[in-house]
């Protein structure tokens, strides 16, 4: 694993080439949504009429826009103060996470646009592919501050409020992310463009979520290669556990010390009142004979200790979902059907893995009671308790109960005297 591939620093000679890559990104945000604008929506038609060129304009800017605003905060931090104002110099790091993270999106959005073609027939097909790209843009900013939103939420006795005030950029883009707060996202932002766009969002939903877990099983391989989501300690001899690297081990692509340590390996160095039973993994909360104060273990092996892979673990499940669902997909027999089910299938792979799961940072029952000031309730949870379930564990059940929900309410209604029939996709 590679927490860091390389770090690039283009230094203030450079900050031309920058200057220029930026201003072409814009330009080409704002030709893309130029090219995909829209007219007025036609309610005798039923469609949209020809874009006006104040649509274009609008959507162009809009787009163009949002770009130029995220590469100025990417200038900021690459490039020193006498190249960009306020510039601090960091450098442009190229995390092998962010780039599976990239192509899983891609993949996951290149995909729903071809099926959404098949899905609809004719004309309407290639105007629902141009729909789903264009969607995509607005899935990818909700799903980033549904994923940042949420991980403040799980962890927001340790947020500090004035600061997110005074630095709001450091603060979104500071780590932390959670899956289920970006797909909440993503499912709230595709809700409200497919009522703005009168597309249905249950047939839009039966395309795009199987690819929903192939951008996911990339999301886990990027995972596993940054060190997060790890997984509880192992028992010695367990055949797939892992050992994620220190500063002084992990290096970058070119083989040279990255002086980036994997996230489980700074969690577990961070220990200092934990401790492990090496033969068995079990978390024990005081010293006994055959554990091991976490902290130093790793101190002196300069790596974590022995860890189930479970970014692994959920990345082969996600791939089996992506080809279970892309093969359910012929025997829908009604709109919602592989959405419902999606729903519950992911719930309870999630749920599995987090059985797993050994990065307290992700929030428990116990530590949300104890954060709100619930202690009788964090009394009745004990820390290692076995149902003291994480957050992801509470909203696994609850996505469980909303797919078992669709797919009651639409399958009755499909098996109704009068149902509308399923349109066959092509």
């Amino acid at each position: 694993m590679m927490p860091l591939l390389y770090k690039f620093e283009p230094g203030a000679q450079f900050a031309w080439l920058m200057y220029l890559l930026w201003a072409a990104l814009a330009a080409y945000g704002g030709w893309t949504g130029w090219r995909g604008a829209a007219g007025p929506f036609n309610a005798k038609k039923g469609e949209h009429d020809p874009p006006r060129r104040e649509d274009r304009l609008k959507r162009a800017g809009i787009f163009a826009g949002a770009i130029t605003l995220l590469g100025g905060v990417g200038l900021q931090y690459a490039l020193p103060a006498e190249a960009f104002p306020g510039g601090k110099g960091q450098g442009i790091p190229i995390h092998l996470y962010g780039i599976l993270l990239a192509a899983g999106f891609m993949s996951a959005v290149g995909l729903s646009a071809a099926l959404a073609q098949r899905e609809w027939p004719g004309e309407e097909g290639a105007k629902k592919r141009e729909q789903v790209l264009d969607l995509a843009f607005w899935v990818f900013l909700a799903a980033m501050v549904g994923s940042r939103v949420l991980f403040i939420l799980v962890n927001w006795q340790d947020f500090n409020l004035a600061a997110a005030i005074r630095h709001p950029i450091d603060n979104l883009l500071g780590g932390g992310l959670v899956f289920y707060g970006g797909l909440l996202g993503a499912t709230g932002a595709a809700f409200w463009y497919c009522r703005k766009e009168r597309v249905d969002f249950l047939r839009l939903a039966d395309v795009a979520m199987p690819t929903v877990s192939l951008g996911q099983c990339f999301g886990r391989l990027g995972c596993f290669s940054a060190g997060c989501c790890w997984g509880d300690v192992a028992a010695e001899g367990t055949r797939f556990a892992v050992r994620f690297p220190g500063a002084d081990l992990a290096r970058n692509i070119l083989g040279q010390v990255s002086h980036t340590a994997s996230l489980a390996f700074q969690s577990q160095a961070a220990g200092a009142d934990r401790w492990v039973d090496v033969a068995t993994g079990q978390a024990v909360d005081r010293s006994v004979q055959g554990a091991v104060r976490v902290s130093e273990w790793v101190a002196q092996h300069h790596h974590t200790l022995p860890v189930h892979p479970t970014q692994l673990y959920e990345a082969l499940g996600q791939f089996v979902l992506f080809l279970a669902f892309l093969a359910l997909r012929g025997w829908r027999r009604f709109h919602g059907q592989i959405f419902g089910m999606w729903l519950m299938a992911y719930a309870v792979l999630r749920y599995s893995v987090e059985l797993f799961r050994g990065d307290a940072e992700r929030g428990t029952a116990h530590g949300l009671f104890r954060s709100l000031h619930l202690d009788g309730l964090a009394a009745a949870v004990p820390a290692d308790a076995w149902y003291n379930v994480s957050i992801s564990q509470l909203i696994s059940l609850c996505l469980f109960a909303l797919g078992a929900t669709v797919l009651y309410r639409f399958g009755r209604a499909a098996r109704a005297p009068g149902g509308a029939p399923l349109p066959q996709a092509g």
